[in-house]
């Protein structure tokens, strides 16, 4: 059985839904981040980087969000396109636009605009407009196609959590109405309704 280290956050629930759409066992190990579990030495030693999520699925153990999700796709065979290919490199190049931007720059967001306001106009600013650019580009995307990488994958599953967070990042998805319908879909599986309260029983999925 695969243990899942993890706690509510856009880079943890990326691994319960993804396990949850897989059907995969996976047994669940809460890492307070607010108590700073994540420094714990045993811990440390899954992920040195004392981050969250880390799994360790037998022999191997793992830590980033996107190394697990492909490391997942790979032992299932789905959820991404067979490797090698030129979709499996399309969908990679979503991949990583969302863990090097559509995660990142959020995440600043929500430091500047909803834990720390007041702290720098400048950075609020600038965080706060490149956050409406990456909805833009997300929205250009989606024209036309169901899912980011056309076949539901990873890459929905990596992004969407983030997008979840939109009142964090004072986004109106009404602006972006191809996000929404892409957003509202996928808040409507069985299995993200799940995927979202892991750990967090009393965890709610946001609504537009």
């Amino acid at each position: 059985m695969i243990r899942l280290y993890t706690w509510s956050t856009p880079n943890g629930v990326k691994i319960s839904i993804a396990l949850e759409e897989l059907g995969l066992d996976y047994e669940v190990i809460p890492i307070d981040i607010t108590r700073d579990e994540q420094f714990a030495p045993d811990y440390l030693a899954i992920s040195p980087n004392n981050k969250i999520p880390a799994i360790v699925d037998g022999d191997i153990s793992l830590f980033e969000s996107g190394a697990i999700l492909l490391y997942l796709a790979n032992k299932t065979g789905k959820l991404a396109p067979r490797a090698g290919g030129t979709e499996y490199y399309r969908m990679m190049q979503w991949l990583m636009w969302q863990t090097a931007h559509f995660g990142p720059m959020l995440g600043q967001v929500h430091h500047f605009l909803k834990f720390n306001p007041g702290k720098s106009e400048y950075a609020e600013k600038r965080y706060y407009q490149e956050a409406l650019r990456l909805y833009r580009v997300l929205n250009s995307r989606l024209e036309g196609r169901e899912y980011i990488a056309d076949e539901f994958s990873i890459v929905d599953i990596a992004t969407w959590p983030w997008a979840s967070r939109f009142e964090f990042q004072q986004i109106d998805l009404h602006d972006f109405p191809e996000v929404m319908r892409w957003y509202l879909d996928l808040a409507g599986r069985p299995a993200f309704q799940r995927g979202y309260k892991v750990p967090n029983e009393n965890w709610r999925i946001p609504q537009p």
